[in-house]
């Protein structure tokens, strides 16, 4: 890092949470350059030394929500190997997006917040399955016997995604008496996962011993490219 970073990255949390804190505010569509560069200091061009568009910047918003969450699920693996199994990784990913509003509008389509920004080419790597949970990450549970054994990661590239954004889009669809909490959707989440595509016989300790470090190593890389996305191309915060 260079003795300029540290102030770029200061300047650039600065201009992302106003950026935030507008766009829960008021909306995707009632907020401007101008407004955001205002509530930041800085002027408008500054914000362009970071982000060549609106979008951009908009998109790396989420994209900073996206590396706080995807921290939090990497510290949760390193401190039980067991949390890289499919179910408990996308529960506790569930929750984490959930409970953080940017991400929570993105993954339940929230127009009222994002407005045009939900048609927009921008908006999609934050909603792909690269974040959902990619093929290497899936690769190293198949070849450590941590998902069921007639399933290869292709297989789950549109089942998966069905499954867990069905979750987080259902709501308006329930009646009005269908009430849980959001552990309580985070639970049978996991437990649907858990049955539908993982080993009937729990695997052992072991198996998750192996297979944690190389799981760790594809989410801190994308944990990297969200990083990268967050603080524009000026900045390198790896």
């Amino acid at each position: 890092m260079t003795e300029s970073q540290p102030g770029q990255i200061d300047r650039a949390d600065r201009i992302l949470d106003a950026a935030k804190e507008l766009l829960l505010r008021w909306g995707y569509r009632r907020v401007t350059i101008d407004e955001i560069a205002r509530h930041a200091g800085v002027g408008k061009g500054t914000v362009y030394l970071h982000w060549r568009s609106r979008e951009q910047l908009f998109f790396a918003v989420g994209a900073r929500e996206a590396v706080a969450m995807l921290t939090a699920v990497v510290a949760a693996m390193r401190q039980d190997p067991k949390e890289i199994a499919l179910h408990r990784y996308m529960r506790r990913f569930f929750l984490e997006a959930m409970s953080r509003p940017v991400l929570r509008a993105i993954f339940t389509r929230d127009g009222d917040v994002l407005d045009r920004f939900l048609s927009s080419p921008a908006r999609r790597p934050l909603q792909s399955s690269k974040l959902l949970a990619s093929r290497e990450y899936l690769g190293v549970l198949a070849d450590n016997g941590l998902l069921r054994a007639d399933l290869r990661p292709a297989d789950l590239d549109y089942t998966l995604p069905a499954v867990v954004f069905g979750f987080f889009g259902i709501d308006p669809f329930l009646a009005d008496e269908v009430e849980l909490s959001l552990p309580d959707k985070a639970d049978q989440l996991a437990d649907t996962l858990r049955h539908a595509f993982e080993p009937a016989k729990p695997p052992s300790s072991a198996r998750f011993a192996a297979a944690a470090p190389p799981v760790i190593a594809v989410f801190d890389g994308h944990t990297d490219d969200y990083r990268r996305a967050a603080y524009g191309a000026s900045t390198d915060q790896r």
